[in-house]
C-alpha cells in the first residue's frame, strides 16, 4: 500500500501551525510510572486551543484552502470536538463555517462552537446521517466538506501532536492514543514510524464501540450501530478508507476499554495529575491502569490525552461514579 500521507506532510503540517496551535506539555507521573511498570509520557492536548487535538487537523485542512474556497465556507459535522475546532480554525482563517452536530452533543461542546462564530444544524443521532446532511449542504451552498478524520490534511496535522511528543521525550518504545475514527492513531503511526519504525502503535476504543477493533481483526472496514458510551468522542460506526489502511499497516494493535475504566482514568488523572480529561481522552490511560496494553514493562510509553471539553457538572458525576483506578 502506498501511503498518502508522509512524515513530510505532518512535518509541513507543523510548519501551519507554528505560532497558532499550542504545543502542549508533556507531564509525568510516579504513580501511574509505578502502576504500569513503565515509564510514561503524557501529552496534555486537553490543553490545546478549544481544548482538544482536532484543532490542529482542523486548521491545517482550512489553511490549505484557495481564497474561492475560503469565500464559499466549509460545512463540517462533529458531535463536539471537530466541531469547536472547525469553527475556531475558521474563525481565525476569516472562513464562513456551518457545523452539523447531534442534538444529545454536549452542551459545553455546541456552547464553544457557537461562541466561535459557526452556524449549527442539529440532527437526531438515531434516526439521521450526519454525512447525508452535511454533504447536502456543502453541495447546496458550494462550500468545502471538512472530514472529522478521513482525509490526508487532517490525518497530517493530528500527527503534529505525536511529533512534538517525539521531539519532547524521545526516544519512546511505543505510543498508546484513543480512536475513534482513527485520524489520530493514524497521524501519530505516520510520524512514529517516519522518525522510528520500531515505535509501537496502540490504539484504544470503548468496549461499545470497538468498529476498529473489529475491522481490523476481520482485515477489512465493517459498521456497527452508534455505540452507546460515554466517550463522545469516539461514538463512530466504521473507521475511515484512508484511516484504515494506515492502521491495517501501521498500528501494532486496538484494544477496548469500559465505560466504567474510562471514569477510573479520568479520576485518577484528576487525583494524581491535577488534568481535567474528557471520557474519550481518558482511554489510553485506561488501558495503561489496567494492563491492557502488551509488552510495556520497563519501557518508554507515550500517550496523548486528546481533550478536556466536559461540562462541569458530568464530569463531576463520572469521576466520583466509581473507586480510585
Amino acid at each position: 500500500m502506498t501511503r498518502r500521507v508522509t512524515l513530510a506532510d505532518v512535518r509541513a503540517a507543523a510548519e501551519r501551525l507554528a505560532g497558532v496551535a499550542h504545543r502542549t506539555p508533556v507531564l509525568r507521573s510516579a504513580t501511574l510510572d509505578a502502576r504500569c511498570g513503565a515509564q510514561i509520557f503524557v501529552k496534555c492536548e486537553n490543553l490545546q486551543r478549544m481544548g482538544a487535538f482536532k484543532f490542529r487537523g482542523a486548521y491545517n485542512f482550512l489553511a490549505t484552502l484557495s481564497p474561492e474556497q475560503r469565500k464559499r465556507g466549509v460545512v463540517a459535522y462533529s458531535s463536539g470536538n471537530h466541531a469547536q475546532g472547525v469553527a475556531l480554525a475558521a474563525r481565525l482563517l476569516g472562513i464562513p463555517a456551518t457545523i452539523v452536530m447531534p442534538t444529545d452533543a454536549p452542551a459545553v461542546k455546541l456552547a464553544a462552537t457557537l461562541e466561535y462564530g459557526a452556524e449549527v444544524v442539529s440532527y437526531e443521532r438515531a434516526h439521521s446521517h450526519r454525512e447525508e446532511i452535511a454533504h447536502a449542504l456543502a453541495a447546496e451552498r458550494g462550500a468545502t466538506l471538512v472530514p472529522p478524520f478521513d482525509d490526508e490534511r487532517i490525518v497530517a496535522g493530528a500527527g503534529t501532536a505525536a511529533l512534538e511528543l517525539l521531539e519532547d521525550a524521545d526516544p519512546l518504545d511505543a505510543i498508546v492514543v484513543p480512536v475513534g475514527g482513527g485520524g489520530l492513531m493514524s497521524g501519530t503511526a505516520i510520524a512514529a514510524h517516519g522518525l522510528d519504525p520500531a515505535i509501537a502503535v496502540y490504539g484504544v476504543e470503548p468496549a461499545a464501540g470497538d468498529d476498529f477493533a473489529q475491522s481490523l481483526r476481520l482485515g477489512r472496514p465493517i459498521s456497527i450501530p452508534v455505540p452507546k458510551t460515554i466517550a463522545d468522542g469516539l461514538q463512530t460506526t466504521a473507521p475511515g478508507e484512508l484511516t484504515f489502511a494506515i492502521a491495517r499497516e501501521l498500528v501494532r494493535s486496538v484494544v477496548t476499554v469500559s465505560d466504567d475504566e474510562l471514569c477510573k482514568a479520568m479520576r485518577f488523572a484528576f487525583e494524581r495529575m491535577k488534568i481535567v480529561i474528557e471520557p474519550s481522552a481518558a482511554a489510553p490511560l485506561a488501558a495503561l491502569l489496567q494492563q491492557r496494553i502488551p509488552d510495556v514493562a520497563g519501557k518508554r510509553v507515550g500517550v496523548i490525552v486528546t481533550g478536556g471539553n466536559i461540562d462541569p457538572a458530568r464530569y463531576g458525576e463520572l469521576i466520583t461514579s466509581s473507586s480510585p483506578a
